[in-house]
């Protein structure tokens, strides 16, 4: 599905040339800041987005001066000019935040990979690859995203540097990885620290939402908690669970040695369940959450009060407060499952459409990938890496205010249906109304329907009820 690009006319042109004038004070002198204009306008053209030659025969020069050879102005600007491309990425949110700024935005954590055809690339690895269904030489890359009921982009990405790469110090120089960032560093570590990073520029936002799995680890979850974020934090099947209260006791003294300080389980107290196992009897209700260009996006689900369990026999989750664990069956069957520390009067619907939030990164990560060259980059440096996403980030959010824009110059008036045969009087609408005043209200018992009140699901409750 290609999603809305707007074609290159004059006027387009125009209005990117101005965008990529606003970042000019991030680039050390004027060359590279010209090869920023010229390098965002080939990532939108149409064709191969692989090398840095064919993208630079699509590309019209400006009339300053440029240089008659576009590749020449665009392979130093992304391997080797030493602008910073993090100062690049807070002018690029500080632009696109009073657009998709919103109360109701949420942070979304997320992981992609890219394929690659060699061995050489920085970070390359070969685990399954999601964007070729098999296995596959795969740099991955953590990335936070924003999503608000006015749009959504992109905020910030790193590459992922796995032990084998961290091993290797004459692959680590071939690269250029820099000393800083040749650290042994997970990828959930890896997304607090873009947490850190953004929110600090305060955009607002109601809380975090994260790719399955990782909401397995408590350490992360807690953290969420502690920077105090809300979160909906996807886990598999076997994380272990509580489903009533357990009752945690001091471990008990031994002769020698100072008092036990972790608690255990009480003999009385039902272990843990994996959420898999817990979720069966649970009963579950359709929830639609969306309208999608299919119809209604719509699944089964359970919002349900559960106790964290992980590391429960060394006593590392009492005492713990309780969480939400949301239950979706799809239609295949299969059944997702994502832990949240909502507030236990959230609603079910609430809790889905939070967790819901993801989808449009994918559509984003779609769009990036297919046309605007994210996938295809083959640039083996880690300068070039970390240049050419933030150009990629740049071009989307022109593509994003671009689209924005469109959609509030198509909105028009919708149109009332007049009965056949009825006569309209002059200056007055469909209904008879008088343009522009609001209809008169309708009187007491006249018949009239009152709108119905929004429908809430359940809140949270427990699998015992």
């Amino acid at each position: 599905m290609k999603t809305f690009t707007p074609e290159l006319e004059a006027a387009t042109l125009q209005r990117l040339a101005d965008y990529a004038a606003h970042f000019a004070p991030d680039f050390p002198q004027a060359k590279p800041a010209r090869g920023s204009a010229v390098y965002l306008q080939g990532l939108r053209r149409e064709g191969e987005r692989t090398r840095i030659e064919p993208m630079a025969r699509r590309v019209t020069l400006p009339r300053d001066g440029t240089g008659k050879d576009p590749e020449q102005a665009r392979q130093p600007f992304v391997s080797q000019s030493p602008w910073d491309e993090q100062q690049v990425l807070r002018r690029y949110r500080a632009r696109l935040a009073p657009t998709f700024a919103d109360p109701a935005g949420v942070l979304v954590i997320d992981d992609t990979r890219f394929p690659k055809q060699g061995q050489h690339a920085v970070g390359v690895q070969r685990p399954s690859c999601g964007a070729r269904g098999k296995k596959a030489n795969c740099p991955a890359a953590v990335s936070l995203h924003y999503v608000s009921p006015k749009g959504h982009y992109p905020l910030a990405l790193r590459l992922y540097l796995p032990e084998s790469w961290l091993q290797d110090a004459h692959r680590l120089e071939a690269t250029g990885v820099p000393p800083a960032a040749r650290q042994p560093l997970t990828k959930l570590p890896m997304a607090l620290g873009l947490l850190d990073e953004v929110p600090a520029e305060g955009l607002p936002g109601q809380g975090v939402v994260t790719d399955a799995g990782d909401g397995t680890a408590g350490p992360f979850r807690q953290a969420l908690a502690e920077r105090g974020l809300f979160y909906v934090a996807g886990v598999k099947a076997e994380t272990v669970v509580f489903a009533p209260p357990p009752t945690w006791v001091p471990r008990a003294r031994q002769r020698r040695g100072p008092a036990p300080t972790r608690w255990q389980l009480a003999p009385d107290s039902p272990p843990p369940l994996p959420s898999g196992e817990l979720a069966k009897p649970v009963r579950l209700r359709r929830v639609t959450w969306r309208k999608g260009t299919k119809g209604k996006r719509s699944a089964r689900f359970a919002w349900v009060r559960v106790w964290p369990g992980q590391d429960w026999r060394e006593g590392q989750c009492a005492p713990a407060e309780p969480l939400g664990l949301l239950i979706e069956e799809q239609a295949d069957r299969k059944r997702k499952f994502a832990l949240s520390n909502l507030p236990p009067e959230t609603s079910r619907l609430r809790a889905v459409r939070l967790c819901k939030s993801r989808w449009p990164v994918e559509q984003g990560y779609q769009q990036r990938k297919e046309e605007l060259g994210l996938d295809p980059f083959a640039g083996r440096w880690w300068r070039g890496c970390h240049h050419h996403a933030p150009m990629g980030m740049r071009a989307y959010g022109f593509l994003a205010r671009e689209r924005q824009q469109a959609a509030a110059r198509v909105q028009k008036p919708r149109k009332q249906k007049v009965a056949p045969g009825a006569k309209v009087a002059p200056g007055a609408d469909a209904a008879g109304h008088p343009s522009g005043l609001a209809a008169p209200a309708a009187a007491e018992g006249a018949g009239s329907l009152s709108p119905l009140p929004e429908v809430h699901t359940d809140a949270l409750t427990t699998v015992t009820e």
